[in-house]
């Protein structure tokens, strides 16, 4: 501790590198909110809520969505989500990647009956293909990604509302079900839980949205916390209906594989397909978070009116693919959000974070 002064390089260089040493690779999914989720899950199949509970737990996560949307639309000035409105080509590609790529590798997985998945675990595997991407999700993973929030805002409010048409109408075409078609309670929810909030964040903007600026770390934890929220409101609402024991261990695990290979490919798919069209990074996280995802909120009450009993069952699929992107998406969200600053060409586009000197290091 009293040494001297002359050889500063050896006080510096044990410690940088007892730092390397306590520091876990960034490649493993060791996260705090990592941690976080599994617990979330763990915790709602040891202690669903039910009853009363459960009531309360649907409100509290209705309200943490109204909340985030708010806070969105009080952050977001009204010249960026016009400037995200404009983005018609971003909005186009998430469109296709939700109602388009993942239905055709939806009908493919007919290929996995008998021997993979039974005809119910299939259908209800087709079915997730078919609803709209998610939203509070998917701005959020863009938010901590240093993506373009705007985007994945306008991105996954197209998605949501088009699903209230598309999804029933592929559903009846690829699945054939003659029941379900559009839900004016669907569209009112959407509505007043969404739409209105951020309308109404954007007329306070004016008095609150200095203030929220300023507290960023404020937003995150809500964007976290109403994540976490859902998780456990929709996972203990699955537990209470019983889907689990209506599977075998060997079929779960099955679905699970199936659904991995999907989630990998649609993650690959709009990360390396954004680039091939030409966006930058920003835009790129965007597309990836919201053409990648399958809304569990908007999933469920369309399979309670398209397969009527066989809901519970129906909706297994799309309940394990949900906590399986929110756990993978968030590792890569913390990960973009390490990336280096990218650099701009001369003619303003992005140069990517490869190009930046910085970019070389391990993160």
């Amino acid at each position: 501790m009293v040494g001297s002064t002359s050889e500063p390089k050896n006080d510096v260089e044990p410690m940088s590198s007892r730092r390397r040493t306590l520091t876990l690779p960034s490649w493993l999914p060791v996260d705090a909110y990592i941690l976080a989720l599994v617990g979330t899950v763990v915790l709602a199949a040891l202690l669903p809520a039910r009853g009363m509970a459960a009531d309360m737990a649907g409100g509290a996560s209705t309200g943490a969505v109204a909340l985030l949307f708010f806070l969105y639309g009080a952050r977001l000035s009204t010249a960026e989500a016009l400037d995200g409105l404009k983005h018609w080509r971003l909005h186009l590609t998430v469109l296709a990647c939700t109602f388009l790529v993942f239905p055709l590798l939806g009908l493919a997985s007919k290929g996995l009956v008998p021997f993979v998945l039974t005809p119910e675990l299939q259908a209800g595997f087709l079915f997730l293909c078919l609803v709209p991407s998610t939203i509070q999700s998917s701005i959020a993973f863009t938010s901590i990604a240093r993506g373009n929030v705007p985007a994945a805002i306008c991105a996954g409010s197209f998605s949501s509302l088009t699903g209230i048409f598309l999804t029933p109408l592929l559903a009846a075409l690829l699945l054939g079900s003659a029941g379900g078609g559009f839900s004016a309670d669907s569209l009112l929810k959407i509505v007043l839980q969404l739409l209105v909030p951020f309308l109404a964040g954007q007329l306070l903007r004016r008095w609150v949205g200095g203030f929220l600026t300023r507290h960023k770390k404020v937003l995150g934890l809500v964007d976290r916390g109403s994540i976490l929220l859902v998780v456990y409101t929709a996972f203990s609402e699955g537990m209470v209906a019983g889907v689990w024991s209506q599977v075998t261990p060997a079929r779960l695990g099955a679905l699970l594989a199936a659904e991995a290979v999907l989630l990998a490919v649609m993650l690959a798919l709009t990360w390396y397909g954004a680039r091939r069209l030409g966006f930058g990074r920003e835009d790129r996280i965007a597309i990836q978070f919201a053409g990648s995802k399958k809304s569990l909120a908007a999933g469920l009450p369309m399979a309670s009116v398209l397969f009527g009993a066989h809901a519970s069952l129906a909706v297994l699929p799309l309940m394990l693919f949900h906590q399986m992107q929110l756990m993978v998406c968030a590792v890569i969200a913390k990960r973009r959000s390490r990336d280096p600053e990218p650099v701009r060409e001369p003619d303003g586009t992005d140069a990517g974070p490869l190009s930046h000197p910085a970019a070389t290091v391990t993160s």
